[in-house]
């Protein structure tokens, strides 16, 4: 692992970030819309630290082509266990503060599962199913680079909240390249939302749906994310997924 980033990069500072974000705001924003921004998760140079690491291959399981699959222009890749120390503290200390909403919103979808207060009981239940490979993973965009709207679904159990921390500084490194969520609700046309992020700040969002309450009871909305085209420069961005794969 390169030196920046064992002289840059404490996982213990991160983790009193985390901790010290206002998390009754960020649960209200998840409910109402699907989405919360979380500012400044990680410093400019861990930043530029984590990005650094891309050309690393020896940290990664796979590398991913995006054009090659029809999933837009770009690529990314999944980092192997262990993850860097980083992305492990990020990954551990932000569970349990989403594992609440996960579980309210299943409770008003009428879905049975219910998720564990620690991630690491909640990872060993993916394993237990066979979704043994780290999904962690670094994305980086280019001029022309998108990603089409998806879902991150990897095996039978998903956790339904996922993160995503902008790695370089809008205008400065790129232009474009807007981080977007679109919520297709029952008889109703889709409804777009382009979340503003700064460097190093984080967007928490729904995999795959949420509740809404409407005018007859609690209804399924389903969600989709993705970027915009970048119109120059260059993106990176980590992405946090608290579910292994198959």
């Amino acid at each position: 692992m390169s030196t920046m980033m064992n002289n840059v990069i404490s996982a213990q500072e991160a983790i009193a970030r985390v901790n010290a974000l206002d998390w009754q705001r960020i649960s209200q924003d998840l409910d109402e819309q699907g989405s919360a921004i979380l500012q400044s998760i990680l410093s400019p140079d861990e930043c530029q630290a984590i990005t650094e690491l891309y050309p690393e291959d020896n940290l990664f399981r796979s590398r991913v082509v995006m054009g090659r699959h029809g999933f837009g222009r770009g690529e990314y890749k999944y980092f192997s266990y262990p993850l860097p120390e980083i992305i492990e503290g990020l990954r551990t200390s932000l569970y349990p503060r989403l594992a609440p909403v996960a579980n309210r919103w299943n409770l008003a979808m009428g879905i049975d599962v219910r998720y564990p207060e620690r991630h690491s009981d909640f990872v060993q239940r993916c394993h237990d199913a066979g979704q043994l490979r780290p999904t962690p993973l670094l994305l980086q965009y280019g001029e022309g680079d998108y990603n089409c709207l998806h879902q991150d679904l990897y095996g039978e159990h998903v956790f339904p909240i996922q993160v995503a921390i902008l790695l370089s500084e809008p205008t400065r490194d790129f232009t474009g390249g807007e981080f977007v969520l679109t919520e297709q609700r029952p008889r109703m046309q889709s409804r777009p939302e382009v979340v503003p992020l700064r460097q190093g700040d984080a967007v928490a969002f729904a995999v795959h749906h949420r509740p809404v309450r409407g005018t007859r009871g609690t209804y399924r909305v389903n969600l989709r994310h993705g970027v915009s085209r970048l119109r120059s420069g260059h993106r990176h961005t980590v992405g946090i997924i608290f579910h292994d794969a198959k």
